[in-house]
């Protein structure tokens, strides 16, 4: 039983909530209706529920439907009080002016990488992360730095979860690779992404743990191997490594909640 059915009705409004919020722009009936496995009167239903509550905006000239605004301001709050991005600020942004480098900071949000903060090099370049955006996490720095440190139990869900789409000929495709790759970071205390994500693209992630070893989410320093070698790629574990313990150390004094791995 999948977690929707499992949810009741409530899981299924929330899916169908969902559905329209991944299409990134006003969506019409006829487009949800094929995705969301419902019956036309129970989407229909639906819906309107969301669109009553504010949760959806429905606009009757193009008949479509698009996020609403209390769904926004719950975003806000919940980016507040959930995400390490306001606590991390000052720190990133140290770092990002240190090393003249991109830098990301990331969470796990059940098995993807959740960019909630960047800040750009120097000279910007172009590549896949963006705040905001969620990416996969058995083939970027931060991924997989997250992955080596979860629970077994959690480890495994997060394992299921990813697709091993090949992106470059380096990708990790398997879960017997990955699980591995894993054991690696946990034992040297960073990942790296050598081009497993992007061609031409390279970083080094460090984890950032609770006192108590709890997963909190990753920082990671961006480059491309053309500017960039191994050596002085890994010559960045410690001054990534400070900043991971410094918003460590931020979040443990703010209570950070538990979140979804």
């Amino acid at each position: 039983m999948d977690r929707e059915t499992s949810d009741g009705t409530v899981g299924r409004t929330l899916a169908v909530l969902d559905l329209v919020a991944e299409y990134g722009r006003p969506v019409r009936f006829a487009e949800i209706l094929p995705r969301a496995g419902l019956p036309k009167a129970t989407l229909y239903r639906f819906l309107q529920v969301l669109a009553h509550q504010d949760m959806l905006v429905f606009d009757e000239d193009r008949q479509t439907y698009a996020p609403g605004m209390r769904l926004v301001r719950l975003a806000h709050s919940a980016w507040a009080q959930s995400s390490l991005a306001p606590l991390a600020k000052d720190i990133i942004d140290a770092l990002a002016a240190r090393i003249g480098q991109t830098v990301h900071l990331a969470q796990l949000d059940n098995g993807a990488v959740l960019y909630v903060d960047k800040r750009n090099a120097q000279k910007p370049v172009e590549m896949f992360s963006q705040s905001g955006k969620v990416g996969p996490a058995y083939c970027t720095g931060v991924g997989k730095a997250m992955l080596a440190h979860l629970p077994e139990d959690r480890l495994a869900q997060a394992i299921a979860r990813q697709s091993f789409h090949g992106h470059t000929p380096k990708t990790i495709t398997t879960p017997e690779a990955l699980r591995a790759e894993l054991g690696v970071i946990r034992e040297r205390g960073f990942a790296l992404d050598d081009e497993e994500h992007e061609a031409g693209i390279a970083c080094i992630a460090v984890p950032i743990l609770s006192a108590s070893g709890r997963m909190l989410g990753a920082i990671s320093v961006t480059t491309t191997t053309a500017t960039t070698s191994r050596d002085e790629l890994l010559s960045l574990a410690g001054p990534v490594s400070d900043a991971s313990a410094a918003i460590a150390a931020a979040a443990e004094a703010w209570r950070f909640p538990e979140t979804k791995q």
